[in-house]
């Protein structure tokens, strides 16, 4: 892999990256909370793309993509699958 390139798991957009950590982090701080959590989530979405319109809400989406995908990947190795049929029971089933 060239120096230049990041891999699948590392953004080059590091406000992107830390908008994916803000929107995260606050449903996971309200998680007790079935509408705040959300609310909290949006209210991030909603600033990125006040601030840096469709491309930067665009970059936080790829970005929260690959994180998830990275994650679910480790998860799925621990739990011996494979990292496409864990997704599939997350978001499909």
């Amino acid at each position: 892999m060239s120096e230049d390139r990041p891999d699948q798991g590392e953004s080059i957009d590091l406000v992107a990256r830390f908008r994916a950590y803000e929107s995260v982090k606050a449903v996971l701080e309200n998680d007790h909370d079935v509408e705040r959590g959300p609310a909290a989530a949006r209210s991030v979405v909603t600033t990125v793309l006040e601030e840096s319109g469709v491309d930067g809400l665009a970059e936080v989406a790829v970005e929260l993509s690959l994180r998830l995908a990275s994650a679910l990947e480790r998860t799925a190795g621990d739990q011996g699958l494979a990292a496409v049929d864990l997704a599939e029971v997350w978001f499909v089933d």
